[in-house]
C-alpha cells in the first residue's frame, strides 16, 4: 500500500510544472533587436511570451533545444486593444505567486512612409501610431492592473527612442510615438511610486542600431529626407550597433538594481 501511495505521488509531482521565477512579455520578437532579446532571454526559469504578427520557428526550436518556456502570441498591434485584452485575461488566470518577477518589455515600433506630414495619409500614420503608441499604453496598463496584487517584483521597460527626444523632419510619426511613450513612462512612474509594492519603469533609448529600419532611412527620397546623409554616414562609419550588441546592452540595463530611478534613460549615458 505505501508503495502504490508514492507512486501515485510521484506521478502527481512529475505532472507539476516547475515554477518559473521570471514572467516575460515582449513585443515584437520576431525580428530585429527584438529577436535577439528573446534570443538571449530564452532559459529554463524564464516563461518568455513574445506577442509579435508573425511567429519565429527558429526561436521555437532553440526554446525546444534547451527546456526554455516559450508561447509566442499571433497579435495585431496596430489593434492594441484586442492585443491588451488577451494579456490581461491572460494574467488574471495566473495564480498570484506563481513567478518572483513579471516584466513586459514594449518593444514593437512601426514606421510610416518617410515623408512630410503634409503627403501622408491617415492609413498611413494611423498603424504606426497605434503600433508605437497606443498599443504600449494599453499593454502597460493591462499588465500593471492585472499584477497590482502579486507579490512578484514587477518591471515596464518600453523601448524609446533617441527621435523621442529630439525632432526630426519627416519623421514626425515616428518620432511622436516615441516622446508619447517617454512622457506616459513619467506619469506611470509617479503613479507606481506612491504604491507599497507599485512597478518600476523605464522608457530606454538603446542607441543606433544596424536593422531594416535603418536601411528605410539610408534608401529614402533625399528630397523628402534631409537627414538622410546623417544615417548613411553611420552605416559608413560603421557606428551602428548589432542587434545582438543593442539587445545585451538593453536587458543589462534591466537587470540593473537601480532600474527605474530614471523613468526615461538612454543605454549610452553610463
Amino acid at each position: 500500500m505505501k508503495h502504490r501511495t508514492y507512486a501515485v505521488l510521484r506521478r502527481r509531482a512529475i505532472n507539476i510544472s516547475p515554477m518559473t521565477s521570471h514572467l516575460i512579455f515582449l513585443t515584437g520578437g520576431s525580428r530585429g533587436m527584438g529577436l535577439a532579446m528573446a534570443q538571449q532571454l530564452l532559459h529554463p526559469d524564464n516563461e518568455l511570451i513574445c506577442l509579435s504578427r508573425k511567429r519565429n520557428e527558429a526561436l521555437a526550436e532553440a526554446a525546444a533545444a534547451i527546456g526554455a518556456p516559450l508561447q509566442q502570441w499571433s497579435v495585431d498591434l496596430s489593434a492594441p486593444a484586442e492585443a491588451a485584452a488577451q494579456l490581461g485575461d491572460w494574467l488574471r488566470q495566473q495564480p498570484s505567486g506563481r513567478y518572483a518577477q513579471a516584466t513586459l518589455i514594449n518593444n514593437a515600433g512601426a514606421m510610416p512612409a518617410i515623408a512630410p506630414l503634409s503627403s501622408l495619409s491617415s492609413e498611413e500614420l494611423s498603424p504606426a501610431l497605434r503600433v508605437g503608441f497606443e498599443a504600449p499604453m494599453l499593454l502597460t496598463a493591462a499588465f500593471l492592473g492585472a499584477t497590482e496584487h502579486w507579490p512578484a517584483e514587477r518591471k515596464v521597460l518600453n523601448i524609446s527612442s533617441g527621435l523621442g527626444r529630439r525632432p526630426m523632419a519627416s519623421q514626425a510619426a515616428y518620432c511622436a510615438a516615441k516622446a508619447g511613450m517617454d512622457h506616459f513612462t513619467r506619469c506611470v512612474a509617479l503613479e507606481e511610486s506612491l504604491k507599497p509594492r507599485g512597478a518600476r519603469l523605464c522608457s530606454l533609448a538603446p542607441g543606433v542600431i544596424d536593422t531594416d529600419m535603418q536601411i528605410q532611412l539610408r534608401n529614402a527620397d533625399p528630397a523628402a529626407f534631409p537627414d538622410l546623409q546623417r544615417f548613411a554616414d553611420l552605416k559608413r562609419q560603421d557606428q551602428l550597433a548589432s542587434p545582438e550588441e543593442a539587445a545585451a546592452q538593453v536587458l543589462a540595463w534591466l537587470k540593473r538594481v537601480d532600474f527605474g530611478d530614471e523613468a526615461v534613460a538612454d543605454v549610452r549615458a553610463r
